[in-house]
């Protein structure tokens, strides 16, 4: 893009280049509606889109506060007509709102009469709306709820819900701040504090933090707000037992008071932690465990890992608005596009905190991000140039020259806690044999994967080889350096979630290093650059090394 920025009519997209010196100042200033596009040297690329001005506009930004932004920062002139363009799209958020009648239930009420004779028109919407009460006013069943908001997303008009929600069966939750049988005293950070303000102000969304900033311990607030029977989606068992074993430490609750429903177990009680995968297993082509969520009267459900909600649960969801909804993530990229099914049917943002903004304040670690490019044999070269496009990505991310630059990274940090993480079994156990390391993938037991994570914790393992189920929801504080060797492809939120694997502070306050291992002039470098999106716009930037100085000679200390 030459001479500013520019419309992509299909999909109301702008792309605002910025050229500005306060490079932190201008990403804060532009994240709350923008996502980083591209980032070549000092000039970055924003995409706005309307649904990133939409949730701005959930999260109390408005439209004047976003032009100041786009005119402070754009590296040319804003036209006039494309900032009256951005406000008249922020201004569609709340025209229309579903609310609670005294008589009539649940209805969709106009703040804009003409808006409300559009969408009744709308044959997308054809069912989900009752009859007429007055000019501004439409009844709606409530079990359209979920459907309508979705229906209404995609014509361009969102409402804001106003209709509130049901109280639940009550359940005596606390925070257990004063520590508690015989623990450490604690507080809710102010951050996590303002969340949980924010997300109960709103009364369902999603609250974005960093890897390592305490999304449970918000979870368990907002918990102990509620009051109530909660169910907890998690997305795997490991995971749920974490939330088990911090909620048993930081709450009132006893362990008998939490339930797990896995592929182990099936418990049902007043708060219970729940797989992902359990719920979307089918059998007899039904979906036999989402009954689950009718199991009991829950004033609160919360999705942990909200970016990979399952499709499924997404078409049950639609009929949970009544429940208040907590998503919690690290981002809210979806690579499947399915956004604007996150905002409709959990929520919109609530709250977001720039992982610089956590960091500064000590409460994640300061990151070196390094790409390492290594070039291919002649032999892996040719079998790369005439391999078949859909094989290529993988001939490249797993190919055997990166195996001693994995190596000579993991003996650099041999003082370390390192994870090397790939997305291919067959590289990940080249690797473990290579480093003499463990490996973690989908098929260890969780047993098995409990007593190996323990081990990394204690440092009697000091290297672990770990597949995707390492992307998310695994405690390992001691993790100070992670590898990346392969993805699944252009993974912005993966990307994003393996660093958050070394983001826990240091005691002594070292700097944590993430490594994504690259082979040059291949697509592994084109994919290597989009994952790198999402923490570029967060402030985390990458120096390119080539493999030889990773081989040859230690290079002088970044710490």
């Amino acid at each position: 893009m030459t001479g500013g920025p520019l419309i992509v009519q299909s999909d109301k997209t702008l792309l605002l280049e910025v050229d500005h010196p306060d490079a932190v100042g201008c990403r804060m200033a532009i994240a709350p509606f923008a996502e980083l596009e591209r980032s070549p040297e000092h000039v970055h690329t924003y995409r706005l889109t309307p649904l990133g001005l939409w949730n701005a506009r959930a999260a109390g930004h408005d439209a004047e506060g976003v032009v100041d932004a786009l005119i402070k920062y754009s590296r040319y002139p804003v036209p006039h007509a494309l900032l009256v363009d951005v406000a008249e799209t922020m201004d569609r958020y709340g025209r229309l709102q579903l609310a609670n009648h005294p008589t009539h239930g649940l209805v969709l009420r106009a703040l804009d009469r003409m808006v409300l004779i559009e969408v009744a028109k709308s044959k997308k919407l054809a069912g989900m709306l009752g009859a007429k009460i007055d000019d501004d006013t439409i009844a709606v069943h409530p079990s359209e709820r979920g459907r309508l908001k979705q229906g209404l997303l995609k014509l361009g008009w969102p409402a804001e819900d106003l209709a509130g929600y049901v109280d639940g069966e009550a359940h005596q939750i606390d925070l257990a701040e004063d520590g508690g049988d015989g623990g450490r005293p604690w507080t809710l950070r102010s951050y996590q504090r303002e969340a949980v303000e924010q997300f109960w102000a709103g009364g369902s969304g999603v609250v974005v933090l960093p890897c390592g900033a305490g999304k449970t311990l918000v979870g368990a607030a907002a918990m102990a707000q509620a009051k109530a029977t909660t169910l907890i989606l998690v997305t795997n068992t490991v995971a749920g037992r974490q939330w088990k074993r911090e909620l048993v430490a930081r709450t009132s609750l006893t362990e008998d008071e939490i339930g797990e429903y896995s592929g182990e177990r099936k418990e049902i009680r007043p708060v219970t932690i729940a797989t992902y995968q359990v719920l979307t297993s089918r059998r007899g082509g039904a979906f036999t465990h989402l009954d689950l969520f009718g199991a009991r009267d829950w004033g609160l459900v919360i999705y942990d890992e909200v970016h990979l909600l399952p499709a499924p649960i997404f078409r049950f969801t639609a009929d949970l608005q009544a429940r208040r909804r907590l998503g919690l993530t690290a981002t809210l990229v979806r690579e499947d596009g399915r956004e604007g099914d996150v905002f409709s049917l959990i929520g919109p943002k609530r709250y977001d905190a720039p992982w610089k903004d956590i960091e500064s304040q000590g409460w994640i670690a300061p990151a070196n991000c390094t790409e390492v490019r290594v070039t291919l044999t002649d032999a892996e070269r040719m079998a790369y140039a005439t391999a078949e496009s859909e094989e290529r990505y993988r001939m490249a991310a797993t190919a055997r020259t990166k195996l001693p630059v994995v190596r000579a990274l993991v003996e650099r940090h041999a003082d370390d806690q390192v994870l090397v993480i790939g997305g291919y079994i067959d590289q990940l156990h080249q690797l473990g044999e290579f480093l003499d390391a463990p490996i973690v993938q989908g098929s260890t037991t969780n047993k098995e994967r409990e007593r190996l994570f323990d081990a990394f914790r204690s440092g009697e393992v000091r290297t672990l080889v770990i597949s995707k189920v390492g992307n998310f929801s695994i405690d390992l504080p001691e993790a100070a350096v992670a590898i990346q060797v392969s993805g699944t492809f252009g993974s912005r939120q993966e990307e994003a979630q393996r660093l958050g694997r070394v983001l826990r502070p240091k005691a002594d306050g070292r700097q944590a290093h993430f490594y994504t291992v690259v082979s040059r002039d291949t697509i592994d470098t084109e994919y290597a650059a989009h994952r790198q999106r999402f923490l570029a716009e967060q402030g985390y930037a990458y120096t390119i090394v080539d493999a030889d100085d990773v081989l040859g000679p230690p290079l002088p200390s970044v710490d």
